[in-house]
């Protein structure tokens, strides 16, 4: 199973595009996205543009209210921070790295995704994997993501401009 994690949209609906269209072609099968879509516009351009599985978690500048992205049939939403499983992985997502405390709170990880900083990142730490896409909204970076296939288990970032 191959994921696309996101972050930090900004309502830069150039790049989703892209991203989406990286994400048909290669076979992505869900997107986990760590905050920061926006607005309402842009969750409805996600969710009509991707109609597999979107994880999402709230971002600090959300502007959209909590009830919105539960109207959208493939969105699930969690709030702050989420902690599931998914095919034997222990996964966690937030926006603010901060968060990943939180997200521990609620058990054990495998690996922690995270936005806010707009610094792609992979990083091992304290036995766990933390991993920032960066910004597919290029916000003081170049648009970044990425792609974790669960088959060879190490997530690899994305130029947006390179795809």
């Amino acid at each position: 199973m191959k994921i696309a994690i996101i972050s930090d949209i900004h309502d830069n609906i150039p790049n989703l595009k892209k991203c989406l269209v990286y994400c048909a072609v290669n076979n992505i099968e869900k997107i986990f996205c760590c905050g920061d879509v926006t607005n309402s516009e842009t969750l409805e351009f996600l969710e009509d543009n991707f109609q597999k599985e979107i994880y999402l978690v709230r971002g600090n500048m959300e502007i959209f209210e909590d009830e919105e992205p539960k109207k959208y049939k493939n969105i699930i939403y969690f709030g702050r921070v989420a902690r599931f499983k998914l095919e034997g992985k222990k996964v966690g997502l937030c926006h603010e790295p901060f968060l990943s405390e939180y997200v521990l709170k609620k058990g054990e990880c495998d690996i922690i995704f995270y936005g806010h900083t707009h610094k792609p990142w992979i990083e091992k730490k304290s036995n766990y994997l933390f991993i920032n896409p960066g910004t597919l909204g290029a916000v003081f970076q170049k648009a970044t993501f990425a792609v974790w296939d669960l088959e060879k288990e190490e997530p690899e970032l994305k130029i947006l401009e390179r795809i």
